[in-house]
């Protein structure tokens, strides 16, 4: 094994993407974990250095999107919820981006579009209106939701619209190779996967994950997706320890922090100053940004 993820480290190096039989090779033989997750670390450090992203995010049910409080410290406005239709999706969008006053709105899953508009002309006639009402980003696309994921994407590309980035519902039982094989060639087509937050969004009670399955996914996840720029972990999904450590397996980009500075347990646990520790623990350098990917100036 040692022999294998020298030539990984290698071909990371020279910038070559990793073949599929290598990935399957680490996912099922390799169990020295931190050697591998040094190996996705240098593939994360060629792409982005010490450069750890984050973002605030206020999520805002859709049906509280004309009452909610939205924090001035959002870098992010995301709805979230089921619209009951494509007229009532575009208002609620225009609502949330006339209360976010310049705070960068994201909205719905593309699943949840697809199935409402009910074909690939109408989801890029939707994507298109709701463009025009503000939206910034379709704030998720899971992979494993959809009967034609390329032909979705592709219609929201075609709307000339981005989509916030790409998760994983639940990992099908197995190796994950082939799954981030797909979303692999998805981005060589179509080139819009910006970011990918491999850690399954559900656990599956029946097989539960462990911290080493997890960390270890997130590692196979940026040796594997050469041309996709993050790998992406949830802090409010996952916690805070999760989250830093999957920074030191191959992530980058940290999504979710809780966008109000509320500290009823100390200054130390505001979640800004908890968020900016907890990477500089990691001997990374902190970068805010909003849902555009914009840069927030401190």
């Amino acid at each position: 094994m040692a022999t294998v993820l020298g030539e990984v480290s290698s071909q990371v190096l020279a910038g070559q993407p990793i073949p599929a039989a290598t990935l399957e090779t680490l996912w099922s033989e390799a169990s020295d974990l931190v050697a591998l997750g040094m190996v996705a670390d240098e593939a994360r450090r060629k792409r982005h250095g010490s450069r750890t992203t984050f973002v605030r995010v206020a999520e805002i049910p859709l049906e509280a999107v004309a009452h909610v409080p939205i924090p001035p410290a959002a870098g992010e406005v995301r709805l979230v919820g089921t619209p009951a239709s494509p007229g009532d999706a575009v208002a609620a969008v225009r609502e949330a981006v006339r209360r976010a006053a310049g705070i960068p709105v994201t909205a719905f899953t593309l699943a949840a579009l697809s199935r409402m508009a009910g074909g690939a002309d109408a989801l890029r006639e939707l994507v298109t209106d709701l463009t025009e009402a503000g939206l910034a980003a379709v704030a998720e696309a899971t992979v494993d939701e959809h009967d034609d994921l390329r032909r979705d994407v592709e219609a929201v590309r075609d709307a000339g619209a981005a989509i916030a980035r790409f998760t994983i519902r639940r990992w099908p039982a197995g190796s994950p190779v082939p799954t981030l094989q797909d979303v692999r060639r998805l981005q060589k087509t179509s080139g819009v996967v910006r970011s990918f937050a491999p850690l399954a969004r559900e656990i599956d009670h029946a097989r539960p994950t462990t911290g080493y399955d997890d960390v270890k996914v997130v590692a196979l996840a940026r040796l594997a997706l050469h041309d996709v720029p993050s790998i992406q972990v949830d802090w409010r999904l996952y916690g805070p320890k999760l989250a830093q450590v999957a920074l030191l397996f191959g992530a980058d980009d940290v999504d979710g922090v809780q966008a109000d500075d509320e500290a009823p347990h100390g200054p130390r646990r505001a979640p800004l100053e908890e968020i900016l520790r907890n990477i500089r623990a990691a001997a990374l350098d902190p970068v805010e940004r909003d849902g555009r990917r914009a840069v927030r100036e401190a």
